[in-house]
């Protein structure tokens, strides 16, 4: 209903319709399973209109099931304190006490190997179609009937995943299409690699000088415009402001529920970034690192952000910051991934030191993560007793692009 009106009109309702976290949703008691199945799928028209479409429940009769923890949010009061911060550090640089209510949610279980596993598979099928071979299934998932999927969709995909008694919403982001990782690609490859260049490049995917920027804030040297880098970001067919308006779509759906956000890669990024917006629990896997992107957007800052869990391994370059200049395996491609400070927490997978695995840029599939990585118990000396590695706060001192210069250069002769 919400994506056949005005972009302008859209952003006003979707303030309006700004759930009132004053009453957050009851919080059952710690580790309670629940039991989800896909309800719709999500996808961006060329106009960037988001859409659903509704899955038939006879086929899709079958259920993933994980066992949850409580979890403590920030959330904004209102969408008029948050929009107003964000508004006035836009326009004058000026930071403004935005009032967060702290809430105790229920979140997935991620101290639990098999809640990441059973994540990470919802993930995973974000790339498919319920017919295709590599669509991850529970045991008796029907896959001869389709149910809609329109693989020549332009932009940010995905599945919407929904408890047994409407409390919960799980909402999957698809991540990069890129055949250069995977051997696939498809039809969002060109707006996928246009947002990565722009959310985790330092200045405009200006790695070297025969690139082709993606927006014209380089003014020579390593002097990059700031103002015009955060106005680069604002697009509203970007996907940071798409995934705004489609989490608001599902608050108009499921007023009542608590929505958590999961995606791998470029949509393990933008389910942060939702995420840090609304005070909603985030799992990612592999995704390259956010919180410059969020200080470019002007996200006010909550008191903490440990509702956002990172899930990657070291032998994945994108995630942990090191597949950069113009040699490397993500520039010979032309994406410049050049971040590496993450928000939230990290569980941190040490596959170099201690499975021999080496880096490689092909590791960064998320079926590689499933089928290798946590498939089984991960055991380390020191981490008895537990099925993963221990969740951390990334390094307080990460710093990004601390090699380019960013100020007001522009006009400057």
């Amino acid at each position: 209903m919400l994506n056949l009106l005005p972009a302008t009109l859209r952003f006003l309702l979707g303030s309006i319709l700004w759930l009132d976290f004053s009453q957050p949703p009851a919080v059952l008691p710690a580790r309670t399973p629940l039991s989800f199945q896909l309800r719709h799928e999500h996808a961006l028209t060329n106009d960037s209109r988001v859409i659903f479409s509704n899955v038939d429940p006879l086929f899709a009769a079958d259920s993933f099931v994980m066992s949850t923890s409580n979890i403590q949010t920030h959330r904004p009061q209102s969408a008029k304190a948050f929009h107003g911060a964000r508004l006035r550090s836009i326009r004058y640089d000026q930071s403004e006490q935005v009032l967060w209510d702290t809430a105790d949610v229920l979140g997935p279980n991620v101290e639990e190997r098999e809640t990441l596993l059973t994540l990470a598979k919802m993930t995973s099928n974000a790339y498919t179609s319920s017919t295709a071979s590599d669509w991850y299934t529970p045991e008796g998932w029907n896959k001869s009937i389709p149910f809609g999927w329109e693989p020549d969709a332009d932009g940010i995909r995905g599945h919407i995943f929904v408890s047994d008694d409407n409390s919960t919403v799980v909402l999957s982001i698809k991540g990069t299409s890129a055949g250069w990782i995977t051997g696939g690609g498809g039809p969002t490859v060109r707006k996928d690699k246009l947002n990565d260049n722009l959310l985790f490049s330092c200045c405009c995917a200006r790695v070297g000088p025969s690139w082709s920027t993606v927006c014209d804030c380089h003014q020579g040297g390593s002097k990059c415009d700031q103002e015009c880098l955060e106005r680069s970001l604002m697009g509203e067919n970007l996907y940071y402001s798409v995934g705004v308006n489609l989490y608001n779509n599902i608050t108009y759906l499921y007023p009542h529920a608590n929505i958590w956000l999961i995606g791998h890669s470029l949509g393990g990024s933008l389910a942060s970034l939702i995420g840090v917006t609304f005070g909603a629990p985030v799992v990612a896997f592999e995704a390259p690192s956010e919180k410059l992107a969020a200080t470019r957007l002007h996200l006010p800052s909550p008191p903490s952000t440990q509702h956002i869990t990172h899930v990657f391994h070291t032998a994945d370059p994108i995630p942990m910051g090191t597949c950069t200049g113009i040699y490397s395996s993500c520039g010979l491609a032309g994406y410049a991934m050049e971040t590496r400070c993450h928000l939230g927490k990290v569980i941190r997978y040490d596959t170099v030191t201690h499975l021999g695995w080496s880096v490689d840029v092909r590791t960064h599939s998320i079926v590689q993560i499933i089928d290798r990585l946590l498939s089984e118990d991960w055991t380390q000396e020191g981490q008895e007793g537990r099925t993963v590695p221990e969740a951390k706060a990334d390094d307080e001192d990460c710093a990004d692009c601390f090699n380019w210069e960013f100020g007001s250069f522009k006009g400057q002769s």
